[in-house]
């Protein structure tokens, strides 16, 4: 009676495992810190950017501060203000195009994301800042509203 040979068990490297789970693990965290850093966004005061200006050439910026002499054309929807620095001292002019948030106003705080053309800050976003205290209508504000769903129906 012959017998087979046995088969030969091989030895599976724990070094060959480790290396490719370093290496996978290289991927993962140069796709995902890789792909954040081209998505941030900085959020700087007037009086920053003009104190850094050469760094932030280029990038895309959030841009916050007081808005101080708007102008604002409905039929075109183009708005022109001057964004104050909580400073008191440094403006910066802004440009913005589209629907103005129901808040916005003169002397209120607005973020504005966009890049700076030609000394101008050219906004994308507008976002307005406002209180986070929620204030219930007046009672007497409450019979005008009964009269204005009366009148719309």
């Amino acid at each position: 009676m012959t017998t087979l040979p046995q088969a030969r068990k091989r030895k599976r490297s724990v070094t060959g495992y480790v290396v490719a789970l370093f290496v996978i693990l290289g991927v993962v965290a140069y796709l995902v810190f890789g792909s954040a850093g081209n998505s941030l966004v900085y959020f700087v005061t007037p009086a920053e950017y003009q104190m850094k200006a050469s760094e932030y050439t280029g990038k895309t910026l959030r841009m916050g501060g007081l808005v101080v002499e708007p102008d604002y054309n409905p039929d075109t929807l183009e708005l022109k203000f001057t964004m104050l620095d909580s400073d008191g001292v440094t403006r910066i002019p802004v440009e913005y195009r589209g629907a103005l948030p129901d808040l916005f106003k003169a002397n209120q705080g607005v973020v504005v994301e966009g890049t700076m053309q030609n000394g101008t800050f050219m906004g994308k976003t507008l976002l307005v800042k406002h209180s986070e205290e929620y204030r219930a209508p007046h009672s007497g504000d409450s019979t005008n509203y009964k009269q204005l769903i009366e009148e719309a129906q």
